[in-house]
């Protein structure tokens, strides 16, 4: 098929991945950058994405009829697009253009982020709506969605990867190890982590760790100076002896991409336990789970010096997300599977 992909797209971001993904099916995929439309301003920035009005927004709609046209394209695949309109979704289906929102967020959910104005409209008109959770599947039709499938978020196989054969604790230099953004209360969790359990605690992510940290007394655990991306990410979990996953639970997260990710780089999984979780790896023999800080003490304490239970736990891990779907092509071929039927009709070659 003939894809044009809008979302925001870097070399370190998922919809990044998933154009890869679709590639490597086959796929010609068209990329248009959400990311060029953004007021340079910082404050009009803030503005716009907060009405969801504006030059930007109305260039970007232009662009995409535009481009799906010149283009010929089967598809436009909206990932995370706040700034499409329903009168742009109507048109590309009168010119025979199916159309899918993927969304990583929960909408529907109890965060309640600003920028959904546009998108809450927009919920109609597209053919088919991609979301995580069992939740969101009867929230999307409740909204009047004409399609809904549930999907899950997945690894990357050219970025997450084993390590090399041979790779022991003489390798890892982090005891526990946590990489991401302090949603939730997890400032509070990770440094009560260290202190009361004792742990060398290492945490990476963004600059917004180091105020969230200091407001908790937990600076000591920050490392880096900001994000890791693609290959110093997944070298951060190879250097790790226990990873940790947590669930956004602001979102109404069933499970994490996280948890596939630190799998298929071979590294030990220490998630926080939920329905989503239990269901993909088995506890104890593919991964290991904790609820509440009392629970992941224990679970820190009863494996960060018994290497060869790691060992055997994380290879366990690592043969699930290979082998049960887990990465980025069977994850996007789902979604596929489920537009064929609506191009052939719109071609008028089913």
């Amino acid at each position: 098929m003939r894809i044009l992909y809008a979302g925001q797209i870097t070399s370190y971001d998922s919809a990044w991945y998933r154009i890869l993904a679709l590639r490597r099916e086959g796929h010609e995929v068209f990329e248009l950058n959400t990311l060029d439309y953004r007021q340079q301003n910082p404050l009009l920035q803030k503005v716009e994405f907060r009405l969801v009005l504006g030059p930007q927004v109305e260039r970007l709609n232009r662009d995409i009829l535009s481009m799906a046209e010149t283009l010929r394209a089967d598809v436009v695949w909206a990932d995370k697009v706040l700034f499409m309109k329903p009168s742009t979704l109507k048109r590309l289906r009168k010119k025979g253009i199916v159309t899918v929102s993927y969304m990583i967020d929960n909408f529907f959910g109890p965060r309640r982020d600003p920028g959904w104005r546009l998108y809450a409209r927009t919920i109609p008109f597209y053919d088919l709506h991609c979301t995580q959770r069992d939740v969101n599947v009867t929230d999307y039709r409740n909204a009047g969605a004409r399609d809904v499938i549930k999907i899950q978020t997945a690894f990357e196989p050219t970025i997450h990867f084993a390590p090399p054969e041979g790779w022991t604790d003489r390798d890892r230099d982090r005891d526990v190890s946590f990489v991401g953004t302090p949603y939730d209360q997890r400032p509070e969790f990770l440094t009560r982590l260290a202190k009361e359990g004792g742990f060398s605690v290492a945490v990476n992510g963004g600059l917004v760790w180091k105020p969230a940290l200091e407001r908790v007394g937990g600076a000591a655990l920050y490392r880096g100076n900001g994000e890791l991306r693609n290959d110093d990410y997944r070298e951060a979990i190879w250097r790790s002896r226990i990873n940790l996953s947590f669930l956004t639970h602001s979102n109404q997260d069933e499970f994490v991409h996280k948890s596939f990710e630190i799998t298929a780089c071979g590294g030990f999984l220490l998630a926080e336990r939920s329905a989503g979780h239990a269901a993909r790896f088995v506890e104890d023999e593919e991964a290991v789970f904790f609820t509440g800080l009392e629970e992941c003490i224990a679970k820190v304490r009863k494996y960060l010096h018994d290497e060869p239970a790691r060992t055997r736990i994380a290879y366990a891990g690592w043969q699930r997300a290979l082998s049960s779907g887990y990465d980025n092509d069977t994850q996007v071929r789902h979604i596929v599977e489920r537009l064929e039927p609506l191009v052939r009709k719109r071609l008028g070659t089913a």
